[in-house]
């Protein structure tokens, strides 16, 4: 049964519109406020870029564990996916908790910043109320055009990532001819802790991609499509980040530091008082993009937890028209709504942060294990050039990142795989027993 559901899911997502679902992602709110970071404007200076590319290096090694990864299992549940087919249900299920929270607690916290800037262009939002009304009223359509099909999900981030980029394109072309190069002029070589502490700030603008690769059961020749639109977004949102920052810091120069609307002070000075209008509006698409993409994405974990048997098997059931996780998503929608509504963006992103940090590290030593048992999926799957030396130093840079978190935030973490254990165990015999069902032959083991 729950393989039949997943046979009925259409495999539509190409290479585009999946590397436009991980840019829609990674390339969220952050990184209008970013530039301006104490972390890297005012530890790094001018030397700032140079942490953007330690970062994408450090992200580059996740990234390729996980194309391979992807490349191998194409059951939609994406990092899920990968980890219980490595390391079995238990394992993978926590995993799959893991993922699930960083999608939902990031996606809520995005939404928190959607609705905060809107209601500086619409004062009326402003009201506590009418803030909540609205949020519920954005994933309620959201919700809709994704249980009408993965094509029409899909149509969205592609539409969004265009859309939302425009007002970042326009500040970068315009910007490059008002800079002062004086203000990129590195004058001395930033410290290696200084360095280090910039990149680990930074990971988290990167992040994303894990989330954005859950609907690898809809995605056509995932063999070829993952690593492809992985390497093209991972490439186009480094670029992105990079070009960004130097129009902040060759634009505002010491003004930089500390600025908590970056981009905005800068294409108030590029473009004049409206400037600023048109950055509002840039967070307000950009965000409004991202929330897109992760409702097309999140809802597939759901449906993966049923489809397992984890949770209720009605998560797995598929619309029979449109063909879509149609029960997953309106339940996703429900929880993202809930949690946006009531919580702050700090609280909610705190989460997020460990969860994903774990969620790669998983990945990391699944990819491993894939090739070693010589697991495959459709195709011929992608191998890390490098062999294991990849997955390892991955998962070393994941430790270093880990070190930084706080025992506050372990013991939220902690609380939530307490919570994901209970479930597997409550549902164990219930799983056992719906496997025996669906093949007695199983019966006798």
């Amino acid at each position: 049964m729950p393989m039949n559901a997943e046979r009925q899911l259409v495999r539509a997502l190409g290479t585009w519109g999946l590397a436009a679902g991980i840019v829609n992602v990674t390339v969220g709110g952050g990184i209008f406020r970013l530039p301006s970071a104490p972390d890297i404007a005012g530890r790094l200076g001018a030397a700032a870029p140079l942490a953007y590319v330690t970062c994408a290096i450090a992200m580059g090694l996740i990234v390729l564990c996980i194309a391979e990864a992807g490349s191998r299992v194409s059951l939609t549940g994406g990092p899920y996916a990968y980890v219980e087919t490595a390391f079995g249900p238990f394992v993978g299920f926590l995993s799959g908790v893991l993922l699930w929270v960083t999608g939902t607690t990031a996606l809520a916290a995005v939404a928190t910043i959607f609705a905060d800037n809107l209601a500086q262009l619409v004062p009326a939002l402003a009201v506590t109320a009418n803030r909540a009304v609205f949020i519920v009223f954005v994933f309620a359509v959201l919700a809709a055009i994704n249980v009408r099909g993965v094509r029409q999900g899909a149509a969205v981030n592609s539409a969004s990532t265009v859309i939302k980029l425009v007002p970042l394109v326009l500040l970068l072309v315009a910007g490059l001819f008002v800079i002062h190069p004086e203000n990129l002029r590195i004058t001395a070589m930033p410290a290696g802790s200084d360095l280090s502490r910039a990149s680990i700030f930074l990971i988290f603008a990167f992040a994303g991609i894990e989330s954005a690769l859950v609907p690898s059961g809809e995605v056509k020749d995932p063999a070829t499509t993952v690593p492809r639109a992985v390497f093209i977004a991972m490439a186009g949102v480094t670029v992105l980040y990079i070009l960004l920052h130097m129009v902040a810091q060759g634009v505002l120069g010491p003004d930089l530091v500390g600025s908590t609307t970056p981009l905005a002070d800068a294409a108030g000075r590029v473009f004049g008082p409206w400037g600023k209008t048109l950055l509002a509006v840039g967070v307000v698409l950009s965000t409004f993009g991202y929330l897109a993409g992760m409702t097309l994405a999140v809802p597939r974990a759901l449906f993966a937890f049923g489809r397992d048997g984890f949770l209720p098997a009605k998560l797995a059931e598929v619309h029979p028209r449109f063909l879509t996780p149609w029960i997953a998503i309106i339940a996703q929608t429900v929880i993202v709504a809930l949690l946006a509504t009531t919580n702050g963006f700090e609280r909610l992103a705190i989460i997020a942060n460990v969860a994903a940090l774990l969620v790669y590290f998983s990945c990391c030593v699944a990819s491993w294990e894939l090739r070693r048992r010589g697991i495959q999926g459709e195709g011929t799957p992608y191998r890390v050039p490098g062999g294991p030396l990849v997955p390892v130093l991955a998962c070393l840079v994941i430790m270093l990142l880990l070190s930084s978190i706080t025992a506050k935030e372990w013991s939220v973490l902690l609380g939530v795989l307490g919570v994901a254990a209970f479930i597997y165990l409550v549902t164990k015999s219930s799983r056992r027993a719906g496997t025996a069902t669906a093949d007695p032959s199983l019966r006798s083991g």
